[in-house]
């Protein structure tokens, strides 16, 4: 029999489930302290949506104030007509009474509708604006943060939730924002009314809604933090979901049987989250129903003092009679009031995620140039430079010195885990050092503008990206240098015989999922890949297992091929394979982070050191 049992470490996210088990900010949120935010948070909002469309803003607020204002004449003048129609005398003479005064109603009534239609109008069109301002922040953000952030599981949840979340809700802030000035100002103008009518009046509206506006804050807290609390678990199982309905793993899924311990690995965390999110159901419901029955009472509390005062003759039945409705009224917009406040601090909890991610991404930016970019080199050095990565506990290069000079093929070799690849990334300004320098010439890199940098350097990659683009732009990579260089580049590499092959020619789109899209072999992709670093025509050309793909022939004539193309191009190889490297110039064998042994293939062959013992032990293979 056999145990399918999943161990609950392999699941650190379910540990402690509770989703009440928070740290940080998260514990010290109240009513208090929402009140102090969401100054804060309107001005964000208002900046977004002054950024996004200034005269739409304008005309919204304009509108919306205007709209008051006729809401409280509109209000005045319903007494004026309820006087007139429970005065004494027949019945046609009231109403010939009370006339100018319903005129005065209905004229009111309409401008307002048509002011609120017209602010309406102005704040709908924000909604797309601020979206577009947000995604082109957001994206810009993570396209340009350093490379190790994206080795950093805590950068990961952050970005998580501002994507999730945080970046969607920045229109629905600004929209809330401006519900949130309507309502008040529907609440100032009902407020204006019962003072002049009677001030004990005043007092009434609040009672009304508080209890409401209490258990609609509560629950929204409740809300925040059980996503907060489940970021890392959903962003697990959204991985398994995409091993089960992406098509990359899905040979592999099948092959291996994996089907059923994926299911079972995504139900375990499914299951989990449907117990934290019943537990706040029941929870959320507690608070609705408490704030509904103190509402009720409050209500309740307010008609009885309006019939006291009535029965005191405090006031008359036609002022009564504006005063329900002007009670009515402020309900109404206070309802409003505490549900778009109660929205704007809920998904101003969102959209803080999101201003918080995007003022972290900016310190991970990487620095601006202070020196003119070198444009070529005569020697590339490598002085004595570490790494790590974040949170591991070993250093994955450790005191790396080397040089390569102009013009040169220098090879990188080492065992899976020696740093080649992380060495060959910080050479190509991909990971900043965290000691040490890399020199072109007398310029250190860490103050070149990194950008300018990388138009200097052309990668090759194992683990190239297969870009849902056309067959060109997976060569071009958006540059535009014309039909005869990106033939050229093609022909280098062997690529040219894969676009003969297909049906729409470089204007095929690579990418299966999509309609008339066609997919690649793995050697395939990868003489694209090496057709795109070609392309690029830099200086320094950069290859990392630019063979792992290919079948012996191929990779023999790609090798022919980079030594014709590095003609007056400098070449950093990484191989495995040693036998395609006899031929560098030099060779710099690494070993856990550090420089082992470096020379020429007989100078190593000579020092029968790891690079004899690998060589020797690849070449009995083929014995």
């Amino acid at each position: 029999m056999v145990d399918t049992t999943e161990h609950t470490a392999a699941l650190p996210e379910l540990k402690d489930p509770n989703w009440y088990a928070l740290s940080g900010d998260l514990s010290g949120i109240g009513f208090l302290t929402i009140a102090r935010r969401l100054p804060a948070l309107i001005r964000q909002a208002l900046a977004m949506a002054w950024e996004a469309g200034p005269r739409d803003l304008v005309a919204t607020i304009v509108l919306t104030l205007l709209g008051g204002v006729f809401t409280a004449f509109g209000l005045l003048a319903t007494t004026g007509a309820l006087e007139a129609l429970f005065s004494a005398g027949p019945t046609p003479e009231r109403l010939k009474a009370a006339l100018p005064s319903l005129i005065l109603v209905a004229a009111a009534a309409a401008l307002r509708t048509a002011l609120n239609a017209g602010a309406g109008w102005a704040q709908a069109r924000l909604g797309p604006q601020v979206a577009r301002i947000s995604e082109r922040r957001m994206y810009g953000l993570t396209s340009h943060v350093e490379l190790a952030a994206y080795d950093d599981p805590d950068f990961h949840d952050a970005l998580q939730r501002a994507r999730s979340r945080g970046m969607a809700v920045a229109d629905t802030l600004v929209s809330t924002t401006l519900d949130t000035l309507t309502a008040a100002t529907g609440i100032v103008a009902a407020a204006g009314v019962l003072g002049v009518l009677h001030p004990a009046l005043l007092p009434l509206l609040v009672a009304t809604v508080l209890p409401d506006g209490w258990a609609a804050v509560r629950s929204a807290r409740m809300s925040y933090e059980v996503d907060y609390a489940l970021i890392p678990a959903r962003r697990r199982k959204w991985i398994l979901s995409d091993l089960m309905a992406y098509r990359e793993p899905a040979a592999e899924v099948r092959s291996f049987n994996m089907r059923g311990f994926l299911l079972r690995m995504h139900d375990k965390i499914a299951r989990a989250e449907r117990d934290v999110l019943l537990d706040v159901a029941r929870r959320q419901t507690v608070a609705r129903v408490a704030g509904e029955v103190l509402g009720g009472v409050g209500t309740l509390a307010v008609y009885g003092v309006l019939g006291l005062l009535l029965a005191l003759g405090t006031v008359p039945l036609s002022v009564a009679g504006t005063a329900v409705l002007a009670i009515r009224s402020g309900q109404s917009s206070l309802q409003n009031l505490m549900f778009a406040t109660n929205r704007l601090y809920e998904e101003g909890l969102y959209f803080t995620d999101f201003m918080e991610f995007c003022a972290a991404a900016e310190r991970r930016l990487p620095a601006k140039s202070v020196n003119d970019t070198p444009i070529s080199f005569g020697r590339i050095t490598v002085e004595n430079i570490s790494f790590s990565y974040p949170g591991a506990e070993t250093a994955a290069l450790r005191g790396v010195s080397m040089h390569i000079e102009k013009g040169e093929v220098v090879a990188l070799v080492g065992e899976n885990g020696s740093g080649k690849t992380t060495l060959s990334k910080v050479l190509a300004g991909l990971y900043s050092p965290g000691s040490g320098r890399v020199l072109w010439d007398d310029h250190d890199i860490a103050h070149v503008d990194t950008d300018q940098l990388r138009h200097n350097i052309a990668v090759i990659a194992q683990d190239h990206t297969h870009w849902p683009l056309s067959a060109r732009h997976n060569i071009t990579m958006g540059t535009d240098k014309g039909e005869a260089e990106l033939r050229a580049a093609a022909a280098v590499a062997g690529a040219d015989e894969v676009v003969d092959t297909l049906p729409h020619g470089y204007d095929t789109l690579l990418d299966r999922r999509f309609k008339n899209g066609q997919e690649l072999s793995g050697g395939q992709w990868q003489r694209i890949a090496v057709a795109r670093g070609f392309h690029r025509d830099a200086p320094l050309l950069i290859c990392d297992e630019p063979t792992a793909a290919l079948d012996a022939r191929a990779e023999h004539a790609l090798f022919e091929r980079i030594r014709g193309h590095a003609e007056g191009r400098t070449v950093l190889l990484i191989t495995h394979r040693l036998a395609s490297v006899r031929y560098a110039d030099r060779i710099y064998v690494l070993d856990g982070g550090l420089v082992l042994e470096e020379g020429t293939h007989e100078s190593l062959m000579d020092n029968k050191g790891l690079y004899a013992d690998l060589y020797t032990l690849q070449a009995t293979a083929y014995s």
